[in-house]
């Protein structure tokens, strides 16, 4: 049974940092991209951050020089590192694992992630 867990969430003031960690369990195929997401209440999930197997890396322009994602492809471990958060940071963080061969998602359980004074 797949199984991907989530830590690092927390409550944190504005400029502050957090860094989220995700390990994966069960997986057998080949992960081709590590990727997380995040939804605010009221607002549809969006991507964040995204590491192929390669190494590739994208962010959401709204992250970008503030946020890095970061792997152990080896442990199937991804990380994402969060600095001068904001209170527009403030979201459920998820983390997501592709296979492309097959076709599957795998969905962390979430982890909230509050910016505030």
């Amino acid at each position: 049974q797949v199984q991907l867990v989530e830590s690092g969430g927390g409550l944190v003031q504005p400029g502050g940092s957090l860094r989220l960690s995700c390990t994966a369990s069960g997986i057998i195929f080949v992960i081709d991209y590590m990727e997380w997401y995040r939804q605010a209440p009221g607002k549809e999930r969006e991507l964040v951050a995204i590491i192929s197997r390669g190494g590739s890396i994208r962010y959401a322009e709204s992250v970008l020089g503030r946020f890095t994602i970061s792997r152990v492809a080896a442990k199937n471990t991804m990380y994402l590192q969060m600095n001068n958060l904001k209170p527009e940071d403030t979201a459920v963080y998820y983390c997501k694992m592709k296979s492309m061969d097959p076709e599957l998602d795998y969905w962390g359980q979430g982890t909230q992630v509050t910016v505030s004074s």
